[in-house]
């Protein structure tokens, strides 16, 4: 390790480059552009990655959304373009039959109404949930609670709003929890405030409002007008839904093989396709990233062969006056090592640089296309370590070239 701290390497090394400056910076532009690449590339793909994952926010991704249709076969005496309802009966088939499969499931009714506080006013969705719902899609609560168990048993006149609903219906700084709201002319109290949501948002403006109290002001019975399903851990969503929809068909006399009585859409099996696309993706990036890396090491090991070339007759002095194939050999790799570090640092640094302005642009607002565009630092250890191996294997060729001439032909050479 003596050579590394020898002040004489270092100054034959810098004479080395001073002699090949454009060569020497065309060659380290390679290798800087290679691991910029890289840097920008696995950015952009975390940049992705975390914006897909802003837009679900805390739904349960691994979830399949059932409603009914009218039938496309006819069936057991049942004519085509038959209407049905699903009813509490299917809910209880399903989580007994699917006990292990199914983690959550709720059912859902819902309805468009004019709700009134004071002399204010406005039309928005009404939802008869259960507490289960908070599971799936947890709410941003900022004031309050949300809708809980025993408001299902008691039937309770109770709600909980949106903040938009809020600023519609009520003054500013106004007090909302404890307050009774008009719905459908029938007063509600309010139990909590919710924020937008962190990611997709199926419901909007909505007032939540008790599966039990809804079912009995809207005289729903037992119908329900939809039901998110979410597959427990390990569970194929997609043959879960193929299972839940035959179940259901059986249920309600329909063909098996009727594809428009039930609509459905299974959230897990899209975001399965764009995780793939993201995984392939990162492989490219990787794959493309990598060989520019190649590509510019190589470029040091060609300019390294060249500078051998040219200082032959150096070459040969030095070992007639007593230089070990050893020292020439560390000298020679030290300089392709030294070239592979510089522009591998200053790769990092502009790619970082990059990431920063792509973040502090499009990586901001309710709209980023790319959140938090960032590369692990152990990404970049490992990025950065496996270039100054290559540059250190991509020397051992020149130095070879440079410890195999014997002096006197080095002597000789013109």
């Amino acid at each position: 390790m003596k050579f590394l701290f020898d002040s004489d390497t270092w100054q034959e090394i810098y004479g080395s480059i001073r002699k090949n400056k454009v060569r020497t910076i065309i060659t380290i532009i390679g290798v800087l552009w290679g691991i910029f690449l890289l840097v920008v590339l696995l950015g952009a793909a975390r940049g992705m990655e975390n914006g897909f994952k802003k837009v679900f926010g805390d739904f349960a991704t691994n979830s399949v959304f059932v409603w009914t249709q009218r039938t496309d076969t006819p069936f057991k005496g049942f004519q085509k373009g038959r209407r049905f309802r699903l009813d509490m009966n299917d809910i209880n088939a399903l989580q007994s039959e699917y006990k292990d499969e199914i983690k959550l499931l709720a059912p859902r009714n819902q309805t468009n109404n004019l709700i009134i506080h004071d002399f204010k006013s406005g039309n928005f969705q009404v939802s008869g949930d259960y507490p289960v719902l908070d599971q799936i899609q947890k709410k941003k609560l900022i004031s309050g609670r949300f809708i809980n168990q025993n408001d299902i048993l008691s039937y309770a006149k109770v709600t909980v709003i949106s903040e938009d609903m809020y600023k519609q219906l009520f003054d500013k700084d106004e007090e909302a929890i404890g307050v009774y709201i008009k719905i459908n002319g029938i007063n509600y109290k309010i139990v909590g405030v919710y924020g937008p949501s962190n990611g997709i948002d199926l419901d909007g403006d909505t007032a939540y409002i008790p599966f039990s109290t809804f079912k009995k002001v809207y005289n729903r019975a037992n119908k329900i007008d939809w039901m998110v399903i979410t597959a427990a851990e390990g569970v194929d969503i997609e043959q879960l839904e193929s299972d839940v929809l035959l179940t259901l068909k059986s249920l309600h006399k329909v063909h098996p093989e009727d594809e428009r009585a039930f609509g459905s859409f299974n959230l897990g099996t899209q975001i399965a396709k764009f995780m793939g696309f993201l995984t392939g993706m990162q492989f490219l990036v990787w794959f493309v990233g990598i060989g520019t890396l190649i590509a510019g090491v190589f470029a040091i090991g060609n300019i390294l062969l060249i500078t051998v070339k040219e200082r032959t007759k150096e070459i040969g002095i030095r070992r007639a006056l007593g230089a070990t194939p050893k020292s020439i050999r560390q000298q020679i790799i030290l300089e392709s090592v030294f070239l592979t570090t510089v522009a591998g640092m200053l790769g990092i640094v502009f790619g970082s640089f990059i990431l920063f302005i792509i973040d502090s642009t499009v990586g901001s607002g309710e709209d980023a296309a790319l959140v938090n565009p960032t590369v692990n630092i152990p990404i970049i250890f490992i990025a950065f370590a496996t270039l100054i191996f290559l540059g250190t294997l991509i020397g051992l060729i020149p130095a070879h070239m440079a410890t195999v001439v014997k002096p006197i032909e080095a002597l000789r050479e013109e």
